[in-house]
């Protein structure tokens, strides 16, 4: 097997959704939320993407749908781990569950349709073919004729990076997530910037699920996300919640998924194929899992998402000698 340009290709494609959902992933994680509904929230932007679509006649309805569903659908993890101070994990586990059975039961009410919904006037994402490059030998065909999405993505990265390191807003999400009560003894509401990282990872997790049902493919299946949420929180665990880092993660996942492809192509059996993206997850999350435990666990209140309250100093007083 060769890694000709039609595999680089299928590769970044198939990066796209992961890198969005991971970069929301690793907002959260520097907020100090470790959310894992991403599998659930990117579900929601594929229903709302398709729907938006085919009700309001244009593909960017469908994208800008999926962008507010899924932030809406967020909203419910702000509110419940940061206002109401409930357990993360938890409450993005039922909000996963939530996802499959609200978008099952929707696609049954809105489209009177079981299992999968499709058409051919359901209008999807159109490639974009970059002028000069389409023209240049391999890097062409790899990186020209992608939907806008994919080529946001790369945007998405860079933008976060730079807001991250260099941006005071970024400066302090980092602080709200490493030293929450040091950041908010200096006036900095930890709830704000949680909220905040929680409803930009909704978005992203939108864009990711329009990326999915309008680029991808062009239909809506039951639980077409596939785990690739999954795959995502993994993505911000091994790169440890970096930009660059989900980029590096998530180029390997994408490039698994496309060479599973091509295996099934050549004869190998599709459960093979199939399993390989998750098989590599499963190194991936050990490997992480390991150099987690060499730095010495998790920043405070990174699992719960609870605002800390300060602490109380006790004063001392000292008794003069008579």
């Amino acid at each position: 097997m060769s890694f000709d340009a039609e595999l680089i290709f299928s590769a970044l494609r198939a990066l796209t959704p992961i890198l969005f959902a991971a970069l929301g992933g690793a907002l959260c994680e520097r907020a100090g939320v470790f959310n894992v509904s991403l599998e659930g929230t990117m579900l929601i932007g594929c229903f709302a993407a398709v729907t938006g679509s085919w009700f309001g006649g244009s593909v960017w309805i469908g994208v800008i749908s999926a962008v507010v569903a899924a932030m809406v659908f967020s909203l419910l993890l702000a509110i419940g781990a940061v206002t109401l101070g409930a357990d993360a994990v938890v409450l993005c586990i039922a909000l996963n569950l939530l996802a499959v059975g609200l978008t099952g039961f929707l696609l049954r009410t809105v489209f009177g349709k079981q299992g999968t919904f499709g058409d051919p006037d359901l209008e999807g994402l159109r490639p974009v073919d970059i002028p000069g490059l389409e023209s240049v030998p391999f890097v062409g065909p790899a990186l020209s004729g992608h939907s806008p999405l994919v080529y946001l993505s790369w945007v998405a990265v860079v933008v976060i990076a730079v807001l991250l390191s260099r941006h005071p807003w970024g400066v302090r999400l980092r602080g709200v997530g490493e030293a929450p009560e040091a950041a908010q003894s200096l006036g900095v509401s930890v709830a704000r910037y949680r909220y905040a990282a929680i409803l930009t990872s909704g978005a992203l997790c939108g864009l990711a699920g329009a990326q999915l049902a309008l680029g991808n493919v062009t239909l809506f299946s039951e639980n077409m996300t596939a785990g690739r949420g999954w795959i995502a929180v993994v993505a911000v665990m091994l790169g440890r919640a970096l930009p660059v880092g989900v980029l590096l993660a998530g180029i390997l996942f994408g490039l698994v998924e496309a060479i599973g492809f091509r295996l099934q192509g050549e004869g190998m059996p599709q459960q093979a194929a199939d399993a390989a993206p998750y098989v590599m997850t499963l190194v991936a999350l050990f490997l992480a899992t390991r150099s987690r435990g060499r730095r010495g666990g998790a920043p405070p209140g990174r699992l719960t998402g609870r605002i800390p309250r300060p602490r109380r100093i006790a004063r001392t007083t000292t008794e003069s000698p008579s």
